[in-house]
Formats: structure tokens, sequence, C-alpha cells
């Protein structure tokens, strides 16, 4: 990770769009570690947080999207062969389909917090024929609540923004149950809005 990390000092911006990109799109890339340095390094260069925070979205799309359309294009081929040679995801691409059997549309915006799901998702949603704009819809909801955390505990924390890998990792469970409900209650929330302003 020191490559990536030089790689923001040196290059700034673009180079936390790339990376944040990249990590979407399923290369080892740990947003993680990504995430909370790239907060650190807009509020020590005067980046407002608004700015590298949509920044970060529009890479995490266009990353994700990525993934959807080799799926969509690809479908079960790919997967397999993804399976074949990283053999541990295979789990992961399994709970994926189960998952979004049973949930559909709300798994991908939800999956966006579950670590390995939330990059494998885009891959099951474009090979089973999400529609797209669902699936931007849904990923940009739940991609926003990531990056909004740990980009904004990063912004603030500056340079001991590595506290937020160790908390992470010491209370992920905490930390991944607690966001789901956030977007479990907030879908819920909208939906039945939805459902009002049809009636």
């Amino acid at each position: 990770m020191d490559f990536f990390i030089n790689l923001i000092y040196e290059y700034g911006l673009f180079a936390m769009f790339f990376l944040i990109l990249i990590e979407y799109a399923c290369f080892p890339v740990s947003s993680e570690i990504v995430l909370p340095f790239s907060g650190a390094v807009a509020a020590s260069s005067g980046i407002h947080y608004p700015f590298i925070l949509l920044a970060s979205i529009a890479a995490g799309l266009i990353g994700t999207s990525i993934c959807f359309f080799i799926g969509q294009k690809g479908g079960t081929l790919i997967l397999l062969k993804i399976q074949k040679k990283f053999p541990k995801s295979q789990a992961s691409f399994e709970k994926c389909y189960e998952k979004f059997q049973k949930q559909g549309t709300s798994f991908v915006c939800i999956s966006r917090v579950i670590p390995l799901c939330r990059t494998y998702v885009a891959f099951v949603a474009g090979a089973l024929n999400l529609k797209y704009s669902s699936f931007c819809i849904a990923s940009f909801a739940g991609i926003s609540v990531w990056n909004a955390l740990l980009i904004g505990l990063g912004y603030t924390l500056g340079n001991n923004w590595e506290q937020v890998t160790y908390y992470y990792g010491k209370y992920k469970h905490i930390f991944i149950i607690t966001v789901i409900v956030s977007l479990g209650s907030y879908l819920i929330y909208h939906l039945r809005n939805r459902k009002k302003n049809y009636t």
C-alpha cells in the first residue's frame, strides 16, 4: 500500500480519483486505507470535504459501472473464470447471488458496506441483468454513505488517519451492522414516502 500512498502524495486529487476508481473496479486496493488517507491529504491540501467526497463518489460509480458492464456482457462465464483464478472469491460470489435474488436492488445498496460483496456485487448485478439506472441509484446511495464515513474520518483525523484502519479492523462488525441498519432505515423511509406520494 506504500506505493499507492506515495502516488496520492505525489499526484494529489488525480491519484485519489484513480485509486478509488480502480478499487471499485475490483483491483486489489483497500478502500479502508485509500479513503481515509485521501480525506487526510485533502484536508492538509486545503481541498474542501464536499469536493473530495463528490469526486470519490464519481470515481466509485465509474469503477463499479465497469464491473457491471463486464458482468452484463460476459455474465456467468466471466464470474466462473474469476472464481477459478481466485478460489477464495467463490463464497463471496455465492453469497452475493443468494442475497441479490432475495433482496434485489436494495442489496446493491447495502452490499456497499459489506467486505468483498461491495465490489463483486456489480458483476452479479450485471450478470443478472439488473436495470442499469436502478443499479446506479442503489450504488450511489451505498457508495455515498461508505465514502462519506471513511473520507470524513480521515479528513477529521488528519495525520492520525491510520487510526481509522486500526479501529475499523478491530470493530468492523459493529461498524458494518450500524451502517447496514442506517441504510436499511433510509431505504424503508424512502420507499414508504414514495408509496404515500402515489396514493
